[in-house]
C-alpha cells in the first residue's frame, strides 16, 4: 500500500498546445525522465503526478497533458476548470504552431478564466538550424500576454524543469497571503484547510 504523504498545496497544471510540438515528451521528461523519439499522439489526455518543493513548500503538481487535435477540443475544455497554471507550448521549427498560440490563449480565456497563470514555451531547442521563430518573436508574444517566455528541449533536457518549476513558483507566489500557511498545517483550498494524501487523481 502507498504512504500517505502531506502536502501544503495541490496545483492543477495544464500542457496544451499543436499535436506535435513535444508536449508529452516535456511531460515525461519531466515526471519520468523518459523521451520518445517517436511520435505518439495523445488520445484526448493524459496524466501525471509530480511531488516537488518551492519557497520551503511541498506541492503535489496534478499535471494533465492534453491532445492538440481540434476534434478533441471538446473533451479537453473540460479539463481548464480549476486550473492554477497552464504551459502553452509551441514547436520553434513550426511556424503554425506559434501562429496557433493565439488560439490556444482565447481556448485559456473561455475556459479557465483570467487569473491562472501561463508560461509560453517554444520546445525543440535542439533543432536550431531548422528554427522558424525567433526568440525575440517568442518574447514579444509572451511580454504581450503578461507571460514569461521559455525555450525547452525535451530530448536534451533543456530548461524542462526549470519551466515546470517556474510555473509552480509563479502560482504560490500569486496565492492570497492567508494562503500561504505555516509549514505542516495541510493543504489549503477555497478557504479549507484539509490533510492530503497523495495517490488521489485531483
Amino acid at each position: 500500500m502507498m504512504a500517505s504523504v502531506d502536502v501544503d498545496y495541490i496545483f492543477k497544471v495544464l500542457v496544451i498546445g499543436d499535436s506535435s510540438v513535444g508536449k508529452s515528451n516535456l511531460l515525461l521528461r519531466f515526471s519520468d525522465n523518459i523521451f520518445h523519439e517517436t511520435f505518439l499522439p495523445t488520445i484526448g489526455v493524459d496524466f501525471k503526478i509530480k511531488n516537488v518543493t518551492v519557497k520551503d513548500k511541498s506541492v503535489k503538481l496534478n499535471i494533465w497533458d492534453t491532445a492538440g487535435q481540434e476534434r478533441f477540443k471538446t473533451i479537453t475544455a473540460a479539463y481548464y476548470k480549476g486550473a492554477h497554471g497552464i504551459l502553452v507550448v509551441f514547436d520553434i521549427t513550426d511556424r503554425e504552431s506559434f501562429n496557433n498560440v493565439t488560439n490556444w490563449l482565447n481556448e485559456i480565456k473561455k475556459n479557465a478564466g483570467v487569473n491562472v497563470v501561463k508560461i509560453l514555451i517554444g520546445n525543440k531547442s535542439d533543432l536550431e538550424s531548422n528554427r522558424k521563430v525567433s526568440i525575440e518573436e517568442a518574447k514579444k508574444m509572451a511580454e504581450s500576454q503578461g507571460m514569461v517566455y521559455l525555450e525547452t528541449s525535451a530530448k536534451n533536457r533543456i530548461n524542462v524543469d526549470e519551466s515546470f518549476m517556474e510555473l509552480t513558483k509563479s502560482i504560490y507566489e500569486q496565492l492570497p497571503e492567508k494562503d500561504k500557511m505555516s509549514k505542516g498545517e495541510g493543504q489549503k483550498i477555497n478557504g479549507t484547510r484539509k490533510p492530503v494524501k497523495s495517490g488521489g487523481c485531483c
